[in-house]
């Protein structure tokens, strides 16, 4: 109890640094063991990344900036769960996350994206992310703004001009009419505000959302025609360029006949435009990708070059050139973005790859030196497909029942048939290729293609059950012919 009082008093000393709210490295795993089995020791490297960043955030300014990331490789076969450990990472933190796959990037005058592109399409990501988070915040006032645009066409306002012209003609000739008038108008304005405070209620209601209104709405143009493909990041930069230009210009207004439900979501949307601030949705998400992005690199070791028999190097010169490029990205470098430049000395780096040809000593040196932290995922064993069958709250069982639900089938297996078609899979995974909890895909796939297919006009039932019989009979035969499981499992 001392102790925890002593810890408490150098938390208020040191100006209570970290939030409780936020996520230790233990409950960073224990959220991904929701989602991912087994793999505790990548689990671990990330949750520790994860929380150094956050760590970083309040460490003292003179030191802050000096603190690197620590970039990991994830070293593993396929379908071991290296992407989606990084995917689910970035939804805990809340961060602008971007996957590339290395195979696609080559040097700079070969065709392909050029390595900043990757920086690009995270900024994009982050842009998006806080105009979602912007809009959320803007949504309850936008809706007051939508209900007064569909009042206005439902019942316009009586203006206060009438009366006011009213006024200056009655003094003009001289005459009382002006105060008649007046009250006219008045009794007028009190009799729509009314009416309108009633027609309020009916919208609110939901009870006029069927009634078709005429309504101006700006006439988007077509986005995708602005786009200037191109192997160089600066094609791609003035493409934006032009995008934002025609965005600049007035946008053509043309009327619509909707229901009222449907102008709802159209006037929503031009009302939470107006009220978000672009300028510092830009300003926050840059600052996001500088202090928080996260860029998974997959296939990374496509672009390693191995050493051949001989002890050369590989026939594809242009392997070297992409890590040579990748290198100032990694390192630290400025990258110009059409929403400005971005600093990417603390972008965190997740690079995946299964290494069968290569290895991860065959990446240049410069590169190595960049990914200190190294997590080697294991292959998934018969038990650990049966776990991913049955624990995960996405697990493919649970997706399969959600389906089938939708048609009112129940489906269910017992526990024997998920133990087989994990036994199965192993099997099959060690005989042909292991394509890890992939091979659970397609097992399910084929053993539920024909009740996929009869549900519902020829499978009438309420239940259907999957039990171990039912496996062996539909997939025994293709499991065990090699040949035959080659092109089907």
């Amino acid at each position: 109890m001392e102790q925890e009082h002593t810890g408490s008093s150098l938390e208020r000393q040191r100006g209570g640094l970290i939030d409780r709210e936020h996520l230790t490295p233990g409950q960073i795993v224990e959220q991904l063991d929701k989602y991912i089995i087994g793999q505790k020791e990548a689990k671990k490297s990330v949750a520790i990344a994860l929380r150094n960043r956050l760590r970083r955030q309040h460490v003292s300014d003179d030191l802050r900036d000096e603190i690197m990331p620590n970039n990991i490789i994830m070293i593993g076969p396929t379908g071991v769960g290296k992407t989606e450990i990084a995917r689910r990472l970035a939804k805990l933190a809340r961060a602008p996350f971007v996957k590339v796959e290395a195979s696609k990037f080559t040097e700079v005058g070969y065709v392909g994206r050029d390595v900043e592109s990757m920086i690009r399409d995270l900024v994009e990501q982050a842009v998006g992310m806080v105009r979602s988070e912007k809009s959320e915040e803007v949504r309850e006032k936008a809706a007051l703004h939508v209900e007064e645009r569909l009042l206005d066409i439902l019942l316009p306002p009586v203006g206060k001009s009438d009366a006011s012209d009213l006024e200056e003609s009655g003094e003009e000739e001289g005459m009382e009419i002006s105060t008649i008038g007046t009250e006219e108008k008045g009794l007028e304005r009190e009799l729509n505000r009314k009416s309108r405070q009633k027609m309020l209620e009916r919208l609110r209601n939901g009870r006029m959302e069927d009634r078709q209104i005429e309504i101006e709405i700006s006439s988007e143009g077509q986005g995708g025609m602005m786009q200037i493909l191109g192997p160089l990041g600066q094609m791609e930069e003035l493409g934006g360029i032009m995008q934002d230009l025609m965005s600049g210009m007035p946008k053509k207004r043309k009327k619509r006949r909707l229901t009222i439900a449907e102008a709802r979501k159209l006037l929503e949307q031009e009302e939470v435009q107006k009220l978000i601030d672009m300028d510092a949705v830009v300003k926050e998400a840059l600052r996001k990708v500088e202090e928080s992005g996260i860029v998974f690199i997959d296939e990374i070791d496509k672009i390693a070059t191995p050493t051949t028999g001989a002890g050369g190097k590989g026939p594809d010169v242009s392997r070297e050139g992409v890590q040579r490029d990748l290198l100032p990205i990694v390192e630290g470098s400025n990258v110009s973005t059409k929403y400005g430049v971005v600093k990417t000395d603390h972008v965190l780096f997740i690079a995946s790859g299964a290494f069968h040809v290569a290895k991860p000593s065959d990446l240049i040196p410069e590169l190595q030196g960049r990914f200190p932290i190294r997590v080697e995922l294991k292959s998934l064993t018969e038990e650990d497909f049966y776990l991913i069958l049955t624990q995960p709250r996405n697990a493919l069982i649970k997706q399969y029942q959600a389906l089938l639900l939708t048609e009112g089938v129940e489906l269910g297996f017992t526990d024997e048939a998920i133990r087989e078609i994990a036994r199965m899979a192993a099997k099959v995974n060690e005989s042909v290729e292991n394509i890890g909890a992939r091979r659970l895909h397609t097992i399910l796939t084929n053993l539920l293609e024909e009740l996929m297919f009869g549900i519902p006009e020829q499978i009438t039932d309420s239940r259907v059950e999957i039990d171990a019989g039912q496996v062996r009979d539909k997939l025994g035969q293709v499991a065990a012919d090699r040949d035959l499981s080659q092109y089907i499992l």
